[in-house]
């Protein structure tokens, strides 16, 4: 609008510099009176003529054109919606380019009909699929919780935090979870699992964290050395269902967990590294000196170890005190 009206101011200068200089008329001072400013202004109030008092000279009239006479008012009118139409135009241009620009990739409920049911499509999973159906996708992490699936879905490559809590998963096999060498955390609570392959989870360079609670499992399957939290609790592991020396090399393991499985034992040798063992409501029935401690060496304190569970066990701990001596805390459970 701005631009149209220098436009117009110039068009209004070029046509006074072309016309022929007119004289007005002398003023008359008598006719005027008091000596005040008058104003003549044509019927469009376009033209004005300025009289000052005391001047008997004719003063020059500036004139200007009337819009009636040279421009049509509705080309005027025309420009004015042409440029307000642009206008809309090229805000309607930014406002679509910005959508394009940060328009997120969300996780989208698919219909049925477009896969098998519960195949879950991560940003990066072959065939070019952006969604996830079924399960939702965060950055990297998949949310599967509660949604009656009977078996694992395939999985994006970038996936690094899997949750399917409280499904109808009955088993794991060794291409659940292949080449997902970013997979860090894998929570499988309450499915309801009895058997996994011994594989399933070994091959899986990043994974640290596997919690398998509440389900019917009977043989822990291998993992991998990286791993720095197990929880198993609440299964049937059995004194048969853990690998001998099954954490030996785990040197960052921070947490197991193995409540309620009716193990019989304590599975050694623990890593150094260990902060927390809960053991409780099993079947243990003895504690060794080289459970925790090393009787070669009277001097060996185990700092890290300071949260031990064996309450609910048929096991007296003050029957052997030496098993528990380099412990920063003595361990929970029965005492007489």
């Amino acid at each position: 609008m701005v631009t149209l009206r220098l436009m117009w101011g110039l068009l209004v200068l070029c046509v006074v510099a072309a016309s022929p200089r007119r004289y007005a008329r002398q003023a008359e001072l008598d006719n005027y009176g008091n000596n005040n400013v008058d104003l003549d202004l044509n019927e469009d109030g376009d033209d004005v003529y300025d009289y000052y008092n005391g001047i008997d000279e004719p003063q020059i009239e500036i004139g200007t054109l009337s819009p009636d006479e040279d421009i049509d008012p509705s080309h005027h009118a025309s420009l004015e919606e042409e440029e307000e139409e642009e206008v809309e135009h090229e805000k309607r241009r930014t406002v679509e380019g910005r959508e394009d620009k940060e328009l997120p990739i969300k996780p989208q409920l698919i219909p049925s009909g477009f896969g098998e049911s519960g195949t879950l499509m991560g940003p990066s999973a072959q065939g070019g699929m952006a969604t996830c159906m079924l399960c939702t996708c965060l950055v990297g992490s998949v949310y599967c919780d509660d949604l009656k699936l009977d078996r694992v879905p395939p999985l994006s490559k970038e996936t690094t935090h899997f949750y399917a809590r409280y499904n109808k998963i009955a088993g794991i096999s060794k291409s659940d979870f292949a080449n997902l060498n970013k997979l860090k955390r894998i929570d499988l609570t309450s499915n309801g699992i009895s058997r996994i392959e011994d594989d399933a989870f070994f091959g899986l360079p990043a994974l640290e964290e596997l919690i398998l609670r509440e389900n019917s499992i009977r043989q822990l399957p291998a993992l991998a050395p990286s791993m720095t939290l197990i929880d198993a609790s609440h299964n049937q592991l059995g004194s048969t269902g853990i690998q001998r020396e099954a954490f030996k090399d785990m040197s960052g393991l921070l947490y197991l967990y193995l409540t309620d499985n009716n193990i019989d034992h304590i599975p050694v040798p623990l890593p150094d590294s260990l902060r927390s063992l809960h053991l409780q409501n099993n079947n243990i029935q003895m504690i060794h000196e080289d459970t925790f401690c090393n009787p070669h060496d009277l001097n060996y304190i185990r700092n890290s170890l300071e949260d031990v569970r064996l309450d609910g066990n048929p096991i007296n701990l003050s029957r052997t005190p030496q098993a528990y001596i380099c412990l920063p805390r003595i361990p929970v459970g029965a005492l007489i």
